[in-house]
Order: structure tokens, then C-alpha cells, then sequence
């Protein structure tokens, strides 16, 4: 009897005592601190550095110098250069078309002979006029014989100078009839041929020179503050370099050239005012480049003035009311009012607000209070903590 009592209460105990020996020799669970509820931002070291400010516009290669080519004598084409087509180029001087000149030798010849018969007068009435002051002082000559020969002395003369002129605009008339080339360039389009009536002062082909070319470029109002621009229209020997761009036969080339004035208004709609480039010998081949074409659009890059001290800040560094968020040695935020000069793409320069080496946060952070605790992400995309 008390054998079957002892037994069970044995068997508790033992059990008790195993279970305590499990649990005093089983592993012991440590208390981990609840998870952080801080933000997580990307981060950013603020450091300054000195900037090229530039400008990006478009705009269309032109020739400087344009101009028609207008014959100042009329007359039948008898010869024309090869290069009288649209594309051809000349260079200064070269003949380009040719006149009939005979009419114009014939009244070249007229010209010559009225000039030698008015000197001939001339020289018959100035002995008349000898003779009639030679019988006066004898007087064996009337007041109205003097009178008549000094008028007919006045008149050959008058009739020297006249054919004199007629006979400079009939050798100049010679000389137009041979058309050349005003500067070196290249024809645009051309409205004659060999054979055909040409008249006086009416186009027939028009020219552009080919030494200078240029792009008007038109920028916003807001980008002359980072350009030196002779604005007052006095010229400056330091005028901005720009960088032509441009794709053709399916690769990008560059070209050089300077700014060499702004035009005459800012337009009062666009708020944009146009300044215009110059490229030297802008069809002088350069390796594989080819020739900056009259028409060719380009994208033309202005370098303007360098600015030191400036911090260069991701976009998203830029928080509202132009503020950035500064991190504290103790991962607090810290609000910051900067100076901003530009915003450039996907960049903001500031040149006030920031000190050397201190973290900026380039997150957006909801709510964000003064002194609130945040959690940085390294570069690579790790929360430290």
C-alpha cells in the first residue's frame, strides 16, 4: 500500500528534478533592444571645388557675308564659269561670267572720237580767242567778236569734260562686262545660263563668303549673369569661347569659335536675347571633320566664368524652402538655409551655407522636425546600424 503510494510521488520529483536540470543547463535567451524607428537617408559629403559655368543653346550656321549678284551692264551671256552652280566655289577675283562687250567697244569708240573732236574745238577756239585779245589791245576787234569767241572757248571746254565722262563710264561699261567673284565663297543658286539676256541690276545668282561662318544662339536672360558678354556693345579681346557640336554621316564632330556680339534687342515674349559666334575658315578640312555647312544645326556649349569655393550637390540634396539637411555627429538633422547660384541638370551649386566635409542628406524625409534622428546608408546601400 505504501509502495503504490511512494511510487508516483518518485516519479513527479524525478521529473521535476529532470526538467530543472534541463532548464538550468539549456541555453539562456538574451534581451535585444526593440528595432530602431529612425528614417533611413542617403548620404552625401559636402566638398567645393572650382566651376566652368557654361551655357547650352542651339542654333543654325549662317554665312557672314551674303549677297546677290546683280550685273551693271545688260548684254547676252557669252561665257560662263563652271563654278555657277549651286555649290560651286570661287575665289576672289575669278571671272564667273562674261557679257557681249562689242556694243560696249562700239560706244567706246564713240566715246574716244567725241573726246578727240571736242579737244580739237577746243584747241581751234582757244586761237580764236588768242587772235580776237591780240586785235583788241590794237583795237581792230569789237566788244561782241571778244564775247563770242570766249564763249565758244567756254564751250569746248565744256565739251572736253563731257566727252571725258562718256568715255570714263564707256571703259567702265568694258570692264563690267566681265563679272568676277567679290570675295572667296561659294554660289547658293543661280538663275542663268550661257546664252541668256541678262539686264542691268536684275539678281542672277546668290553668293556667300566663305571665310567666315555664324551661328545666332539665343539664350534665356538669366544665363548672361555666368557669361562675359559685351553687352554695352563695346568688343573685348577676352570674349567666351564656345564649342560647336553637331552629327553628320552618322558621328559627332566639334568646331571652335569665339562669341562676337549680342544683337540689338532681348524680346520681351521669350525673355531671350540672341548672341552670335564667328568660326574661322569654317569649310577648312581638319583630319575626318567635315566642312561647318551654311544650314548645319548645331548644339553650341558657351564657356563662361570659373567660380571658386562652389559645392556641387546632387539635385535631391535641395529640400523646400532652398534648405538641405545637415547630419550632426549624432545622426540628428539640422536645417539649412544655402546660397544657390545655378541649378545645372541634375546639379546644384551653392556657394554659402555649407562647411567643408560636413553630411548632407539626399532623402526626402516625411515629417522632418529639427534634431530628428535618422540612419544613414553607405555607398553601398547598408544600414551601418
Amino acid at each position: 500500500m505504501i509502495k503504490r503510494i511512494l511510487f508516483p510521488i518518485a516519479i513527479v520529483v524525478a521529473g521535476l528534478g529532470l526538467a530543472g536540470l534541463i532548464i538550468a543547463t539549456g541555453p539562456k535567451l538574451e534581451q535585444q533592444p526593440p528595432p530602431s524607428s529612425a528614417p533611413l537617408v542617403r548620404t552625401w559629403v559636402a566638398d567645393v571645388q572650382t566651376v566652368q559655368m557654361t551655357s547650352i543653346t542651339h542654333g543654325s550656321v549662317l554665312p557672314r557675308t551674303e549677297s546677290e549678284l546683280i550685273p551693271e551692264v545688260s548684254g547676252r551671256i557669252i561665257e560662263m564659269s563652271p563654278v555657277v552652280v549651286s555649290g560651286g566655289f570661287f575665289k576672289k577675283g575669278d571671272v564667273l561670267l562674261k557679257i557681249d562687250p562689242l556694243d560696249y567697244e562700239v560706244a567706246l569708240e564713240q566715246a574716244r572720237a567725241s573726246l578727240a573732236s571736242a579737244r580739237s574745238e577746243f584747241t581751234n577756239a582757244t586761237k580764236a580767242h588768242n587772235r580776237l585779245l591780240d586785235l583788241a589791245k590794237r583795237q581792230s576787234a569789237s566788244q561782241s567778236q571778244q564775247d563770242d569767241a570766249l564763249n565758244r572757248l567756254r564751250f569746248a571746254q565744256a565739251s572736253i569734260r563731257e566727252a571725258t565722262a562718256r568715255l570714263s563710264k564707256a571703259e567702265r561699261d568694258i570692264t563690267r562686262t566681265t563679272v568676277t567673284a567679290p570675295y572667296d565663297g561659294r554660289v547658293r543658286t543661280e538663275r542663268v545660263d550661257i546664252g541668256q539676256f541678262v539686264t542691268r541690276g536684275a539678281p542672277i545668282a546668290s553668293l556667300y563668303a566663305t571665310d567666315v561662318a555664324e551661328v545666332r544662339l539665343p539664350i534665356q536672360d538669366e544665363e548672361l549673369a555666368y557669361l562675359q558678354l559685351p553687352l554695352s556693345g563695346q568688343t573685348d579681346q577676352h570674349m567666351p569661347t564656345v564649342i560647336l557640336r553637331a552629327r553628320f554621316a552618322g558621328e559627332e564632330h566639334t568646331w571652335q569659335g569665339r562669341i562676337v556680339r549680342t544683337e540689338g534687342e532681348l524680346d520681351p515674349k521669350t525673355r531671350m536675347i540672341n548672341i552670335v559666334a564667328q568660326v574661322q575658315s569654317p569649310y577648312e578640312r581638319s583630319g575626318s571633320r567635315p566642312p561647318l555647312a551654311v544650314g548645319l544645326f548645331v548644339e553650341a556649349e558657351i564657356i563662361g566664368k570659373r567660380v571658386d569655393n562652389v559645392f556641387v550637390l546632387p539635385r535631391s540634396a535641395l529640400q523646400a524652402n532652398e534648405q538641405v539637411y545637415v547630419m550632426t555627429d549624432e545622426n540628428r538633422l539640422s536645417f539649412r538655409e544655402v546660397e544657390i547660384i545655378r541649378e545645372v541638370g541634375e546639379d546644384v551649386y551653392i556657394t554659402g551655407g555649407l562647411k567643408r566635409g560636413e553630411t548632407i542628406s539626399l532623402s526626402t524625409v516625411n515629417n522632418a522636425i529639427e534634431g530628428m534622428l535618422v540612419r544613414p546608408i553607405d555607398k553601398a546601400g547598408i544600414d551601418p546600424s
